[in-house]
């Protein structure tokens, strides 16, 4: 059982605070920590292997959900664009990171992929602190 099989099963089970909502393909959630501020996941609800495992309306759905978690962060974050990683390298399930990435990031980090950063200076995920973009990024979503 896999880290996203863990999140996914919270979520089914509203235990997971970092849900922003439910979409077709599966859970869109807050990242902890937030790697750059917005930083969000798809977790695929049933959850697969890898991209490679969906076939057809289902493959379609995921990608089309991905893209709009990230029109979604882009509107609510005022982010120069979003970055889209689905790697599965560390944790062998389909999950795609949607990651905003800001003109203010200091130049020798702005073009660096986010997994060179350094993760222990990210603010953790805080219920309190990010339940305001939680609620208008499931405003824009739902």
């Amino acid at each position: 059982m896999t880290a996203i099989h863990r999140q996914v099963d919270a979520a089914r089970l509203g235990a997971l605070a970092r849900v922003i909502l439910r979409l077709p393909s599966g859970w869109a959630v807050l990242g902890d920590p937030q790697i750059t501020p917005g930083y969000c996941l798809l977790l695929p609800d049933p959850v697969v292997s890898d991209l490679n495992a969906l076939e057809g309306d289902a493959r379609r759905q995921f990608l089309a959900d991905m893209a709009r978690l990230g029109d979604a962060v882009l509107a609510e974050t005022g982010a120069a664009r979003i970055n889209y990683e689905i790697l599965g390298n560390v944790e062998p399930a389909l999950h795609a990171h949607v990651i905003p990435r800001y003109a203010a990031e200091p130049p020798e980090r702005r073009t660096q992929p986010v997994w060179l950063h350094d993760w222990s200076l990210a603010p953790s995920f805080d219920v309190s602190a990010h339940e305001d973009l939680r609620r208008r990024l499931a405003g824009r979503l739902g």
